[in-house]
């Protein structure tokens, strides 16, 4: 199972990028939970610096942008 981080305050980019991972997780019959992360200092632990950030199982893979459903699927993919 996956456990996918959505690190970001609520901004638009923050909220589509939990819509887009839901989005892609259920396409794609992928085991994961996802979580949503809104407190600045936990935040600030994965050294992010710029929301929206991303972490798939503990590594963050993005910060400060959306990735594409292409990408992300791929990142998910290749996370087991």
């Amino acid at each position: 199972m996956l456990t996918i981080k959505i690190l970001g305050p609520g901004c638009t980019n923050c909220t589509n990028l939990e819509r887009l991972c839901r989005e892609t997780v259920s396409e794609n019959n992928i085991n994961a939970t996802i979580e949503k992360i809104t407190d600045y200092r936990e935040i600030m632990s994965y050294g992010i610096l710029s929301t929206p950030g991303l972490v798939i199982n503990g590594k963050v893979v993005l910060s400060g942008k959306l990735p594409t459903k292409t990408t992300l699927t791929h990142w998910l993919k290749n996370a087991f």
